[in-house]
């Protein structure tokens, strides 16, 4: 069996800390357990799996490029199905299982599960995904989804409506029914209707046959090629929907998306992260990436975000709709990983003569390095303030410590790297100063000491 987990959205119902680049599964925000520390959705679901003994080479991530460096940061080296662009779970879905058949080998009839990355839910749950395969092949069906025991009559998710109650642990599919009213909820619920929690199980071949008949890519090269040809619509509409063979495996346990700022508050360890007083608060989370601290006095049912990308103070209730209240701003992520570590933005101007100045605080962690590049558009200059490290501007090497400077100016390449870790202030100066503006020649430290002289290894 192998899973394909799907990272997609931008996440804007958590803003500010979420945005096109730092979706809401990569926040840093929930409890590790035994009091480790914090970690994200992303790397719960990743220890999640491996604690349920799925091999790290059967497990892939579909996701779009601005999302593969943090990626690669959070959980290491994972295969990466990149999207060319965001088309909904259809396009993600036949991508990936293309991408499997034509770059992986694997075999038509070999089960695949779809789910994904960004649910919060029990450690059995990976347990129970294992399930899908056998069941799918056992059933002879086309599809294996796995649904959700309710525990409430709700509208805000689809229902799973069986033929019959389960036999064993499936029951045969006879239709789907989505967001319901509450009366209709409850009458569902008590034919023993399962929440869709968007788990897919499928044969390769099945996605294939699909896309021959709809005339859609169906290779790889032909997916990524003509991937706009693909329909903007979800895999349940597009797939799941029309096909007549379907069987459901129930999950009874946690399960929820972590959708809004309420939800996500309920699984915080503490009531606040970071810098941050609370005083004669009742039901209060505040949330502070920035260097100030950020006083709560005498606030119910509230949330307080500060971040690099703007500040959030909302009543938890009416934040649930905050994506549609933020959508028409478009600023620029402040703040990123990367596989060599982060950055957060801390000043821009624009001045009389129409210069922009961009000024960062970067972190690069022990071992990494960024690549020897250049940009056309601008200079930038670095400020070691802390740690110490190497460094390489057009040709020349040298060692930096704190309190040192280097300027590269522009089209001049250059690169740094650090043994023990590193931060400091980089300063860009130019116009146009946009995160494309990057010509790389050797991304590893290892390739540029091959090609210029007195460079260590």
């Amino acid at each position: 069996m192998k899973l394909v987990l799907l990272s997609g959205g931008s996440g804007k119902r958590l803003w500010p800390m979420s945005n096109d680049v730092r979706s809401k599964q990569f926040l840093r925000i929930l409890p590790r357990p035994e009091g480790e520390g914090l970690e994200s959705m992303l790397q719960r679901v990743w220890r999640q799996i491996g604690q349920a003994g799925l091999p790290a080479t059967d497990v892939f991530v579909c996701a779009s490029k601005p999302q593969v460096e943090v990626i690669h940061a959070q959980i290491g080296e994972i295969d990466v199905i990149e999207e060319p662009a965001r088309r909904d779970t259809f396009a993600a879905i036949a991508l990936s299982t293309l991408y499997l058949l034509d770059e992986r080998g694997v075999d038509a009839d070999e089960p695949v599960v779809v789910c994904p990355v960004d649910h919060f839910v029990d450690d059995h749950y990976f347990q129970e995904i294992q399930n899908l395969g056998p069941i799918l092949l056992r059933e002879g069906a086309e599809m294996a989804l796995m649904g959700v025991w309710p525990t409430e009559p709700t509208s805000k998710f689809g229902y799973i409506v069986p033929e019959a109650p389960a036999q064993g642990d499936c029951f045969r599919v006879k239709r789907f029914v989505e967001k319901p009213e509450r009366a209709v909820a409850e009458e569902l619920i008590r034919q023993g209707a399962l929440w869709n929690c968007g788990v897919f199980c499928f044969q390769p071949r099945t996605i294939v046959r699909i896309l021959r008949d709809r005339g859609l890519p169906s290779t790889y090269a032909e997916a990524r090629h003509g991937f706009d040809q693909f329909p903007k619509r979800s895999f349940d509409y597009e797939v799941v929907e029309k096909l007549t063979s379907i069987v459901a495996h129930p999950y009874r346990g946690t399960w929820s998306d972590l959708g809004t700022w309420s939800s996500l508050a309920e699984q915080m360890e503490s009531e606040a992260v970071g810098r941050a007083i609370l005083s004669q608060c009742e039901d209060t989370h505040v949330v502070n990436e920035l260097g100030l601290p950020v006083v709560a006095l005498g606030l119910k049912k509230a949330i307080v975000v500060a971040t690099p990308d703007g500040i959030l103070a909302a009543d938890k209730d009416l934040a649930a709709g905050l994506k549609d209240v933020v959508a028409p701003l478009d600023n620029r992520p402040m703040y990123e990983e990367r596989r060599w570590g982060r950055y957060r933005v801390i000043d821009y101007q624009l001045l009389d003569d129409e210069t922009e100045v961009l000024t960062k605080c970067v972190e690069l962690l022990p071992g990494r390095n960024l690549s020897y590049h250049r940009h056309k558009w601008r200079e930038e200059i670095w400020t070691i303030i802390e740690g110490e490290g190497e460094i390489v501007v057009d040709d020349r090497w040298q060692k930096v410590a704190a309190g040192d400077i280097v300027r590269a100016p522009q089209g001049v390449w250059h690169a740094i790297r650090t043994e023990t870790g590193m931060q400091f202030i980089e300063v860009q100066r130019g116009r146009g100063l946009v995160e494309e503006d990057i010509e790389r020649k050797y991304l590893t430290w290892d390739e540029l000491a091959a090609v210029v002289p007195g460079v260590p290894r």
